[in-house]
């Protein structure tokens, strides 16, 4: 047992001591989550710092996502531009919920707004030496007003929109349209930009931003 307890304790002391090389100045640790990202079976490490700013902007966010090579702690992959910053949520505040791992998949989830609500989870996997997205599920409305959902597998090119309307006097009505959008490339590098994507649904004359 006390074998155990200082392998343990090995194994604790560094990872610590990578985790403080790789830290960025001034941050603190939002969440830590560990699990297989890249199919081998061992466990990657993915933190998520809160890294202070110099204004009233809030925090901004690096997700790191540590792999063990050869029994050192190395960066698989980091980004600033996967998550949301602190006051990004409008009046609910700090939209970032949750990262978690399953089945391989790195999933993201933000949720926002104050009446008008918005919110999603991001699927990434890691392929081509990178975490590419594949996956996108989001909603947004007022539940009084109009609700949307879209589900859209990046991989397929499959894209389900759904906008069900309470107030059809305003909003008209309901909306419901499947459609394939390929070849669009998203990864952690350059999941959130300064201009959203934007697709036109043919049919029902609504656009979807990614």
């Amino acid at each position: 047992m006390k074998n155990i307890f200082c392998f343990l304790s090995l194994i604790s002391t560094v990872f610590c001591f990578a985790q403080k090389e790789f830290q960025p100045k001034n941050s603190t640790i939002n969440e830590t989550v560990d699990g297989d990202l890249d199919g081998d079976k061992i466990s990657e490490k993915v933190i998520i710092y809160n890294i202070p700013t110099n204004d009233d902007s809030g925090d901004i966010r690096e997700i790191q996502i540590l792999k063990k090579i050869n029994n050192k702690w190395t960066i698989l992959e980091k980004s600033r531009k996967a998550i949301y910053g602190s006051k990004d949520g409008g009046m609910m505040g700090d939209p970032y919920q949750s990262t978690t791992i399953e089945n391989g998949i790195l999933n993201i989830s933000h949720y926002g707004g104050s009446s008008w609500k918005w919110g999603g989870t991001d699927k990434y996997i890691f392929q081509n030496g990178h975490f590419e997205l594949i996956g996108i599920s989001s909603e947004n409305g007022k539940p009084e007003e109009y609700w949307t959902t879209i589900d859209f597998n990046l991989s397929t090119g499959n894209l389900i929109f759904d906008k069900e309307v309470t107030n059809t006097k305003e909003y008209g009505k309901s909306k419901k349209e499947i459609f394939i959008k390929k070849g669009i490339k998203i990864n952690l590098q350059n999941r959130h930009q300064e201009k959203q994507r934007e697709i036109a649904l043919p049919k029902t004359k609504e656009k979807v931003y990614l």
